[in-house]
């Protein structure tokens, strides 16, 4: 696994977690029907997941571009777009999941936990791809991808108190 793979992945898994759960936190604390949550989460992860790989592969080109003062082939961008499009797509489904099947107040605390859990997984991951201890990375990946999280909910209580 090349560099910019592994940073696609992490950024489209961590991006995705913490942006999705944030949103979904938000919206469920405003009181909003599942419904709603759903598919305010489906529009999120898909546009998103598009723009993400559409961003990796035109910001991968600009560098490559840069690096060598030339046009370059787009194949060489196309592998990072993929993971980035994909691992964003699939990592979003995480915190989607417990709004299908449970009503929002119980989604939400275990979107929270599944998202954040899944942050602290990655951390140690990319730990253990770098052999270096996964703790720290894990807790860190943790923390920084929750804070997202509390965001969103705080958000949703205040613009649902606000309106």
């Amino acid at each position: 696994m090349n560099t910019s793979s592994i940073r696609n992945f992490t950024f489209g898994v961590e991006d995705s977690l913490a942006s999705t759960v944030g949103l979904l936190s938000g919206v469920a604390s405003a009181q909003v029907n599942s419904q709603a949550i759903i598919i305010t989460g489906l529009l999120l992860i898909i546009t998103e997941a598009l723009s993400m790989g559409i961003g990796s592969f035109l910001s991968e080109m600009s560098v490559r571009q840069l690096a060598h003062h030339q046009d370059v082939p787009s194949r060489q961008s196309i592998s990072g777009a993929v993971i980035m499009f994909f691992s964003y797509l699939l990592s979003g489904l995480i915190p989607l999941a417990p709004y299908v099947f449970f009503p929002p107040f119980q989604a939400l605390w275990m979107s929270i936990i599944l998202s954040i859990t899944a942050l602290f997984l990655l951390g140690t991951f990319n730990a253990y791809l770098a052999k270096i201890p996964p703790l720290r990375q894990g807790v860190r990946m943790l923390l920084l991808g929750g804070a997202v999280a509390i965001s969103g909910v705080l958000l949703g209580n205040f613009l649902h108190d606000f309106s």
